[in-house]
């Protein structure tokens, strides 16, 4: 899926967006905050299998390689934030 609609919102700016009505507890804000952080891990996941794709068109197989091990970290790394959120319920 390859994001369309712009820059990321930082995390204050979701936060400021969601607690409208009041306080917000430290709950809520670091569930807001893992939610953020694997949408950014996730837009990162997409440009880095372009560039993997890129690379490989450009005949750079080895280099390629390396870019898609990071697409397997990034993808871990986002299933260890989704844990954290289910972990905070």
């Amino acid at each position: 899926m390859v994001r369309t609609n712009g820059p990321l919102p930082s995390y204050e700016s979701i936060f400021n967006a969601k607690r409208q009505g009041g306080f917000m507890d430290f709950i809520e804000k670091a569930r807001n905050r893992l939610e953020h952080w694997i949408t950014h891990n996730d837009h990162h996941q997409e440009a880095y299998e372009m560039f993997v794709e890129q690379l490989k068109e450009a005949g750079k197989i080895e280099s390629s390689e390396h870019v898609r091990e990071i697409v397997e970290l990034a993808a871990k790394s986002s299933e260890c934030l989704r844990r954290a959120i289910k972990a905070l319920e």
